[in-house]
């Protein structure tokens, strides 16, 4: 994208789980393009593991990057985003956010805490004129939800309302509007 849109597209490390990463990140992009109206809160991971297996390590991951770094980096560009009149964030969540899935305890619990989070952040905001919104996909065609070694992926994928996995283009179509 940098190369194709020069000077539009600031490209950069971000250690969402970070504080510092997210302020130099935030400041740098002020710099190059002057102010900041949108944050879209994208990143997340995933792991399988039932109650018996999973470990605090394993649950504490996920809820860094699937919460935490979402809240990091509301409070980072909170700011910027009073100051623009008109600013956006939006998280994106899962339909794990709204059920639970065996052997997703970490996954799951990430996201329920992710859309409370959401729905703080749209009430605490809105008086500073920032919407706050949330995306919850289902299964999206990604390496980090349909492994390329899932056999049964064509099968539980199947049974959604769609027949099919989303895409991530259908994901990020939502975002832009929102």
């Amino acid at each position: 994208l940098v190369r194709e849109h020069p000077g539009r597209v600031l490209a950069s490390r971000l250690d969402v789980t970070d504080e510092a990463s997210w302020r130099r990140v935030v400041a740098a992009g002020v710099r190059r393009f002057g102010r900041l109206d949108v944050l879209v809160n994208n990143a997340g991971v995933l792991h399988r593991a039932d109650l018996a297996e999973e470990t605090a390590d394993g649950i504490e991951r996920l809820w860094r990057v699937n919460c935490l770094g979402a809240f990091l980096g509301t409070q980072a560009v909170r700011p910027h985003l009073r100051a623009s009149g008109h600013g956006a964030i939006v998280n994106t969540l899962s339909t794990a956010a709204m059920s639970a899935w065996t052997g997703h305890a970490a996954y799951v619990s990430s996201k329920w805490a992710l859309r409370g989070l959401t729905k703080v952040t749209a009430l605490e905001l809105a008086a500073d004129r920032i919407r706050v919104n949330a995306i919850v996909p289902g299964p999206v065609l990604t390496p980090m939800v349909v492994p390329d070694d899932d056999p049964e992926a064509a099968v539980r994928l199947a049974r959604t309302p769609l027949g099919r996995a989303g895409l991530p283009s259908d994901v990020a179509e939502l975002a832009l509007f929102l």
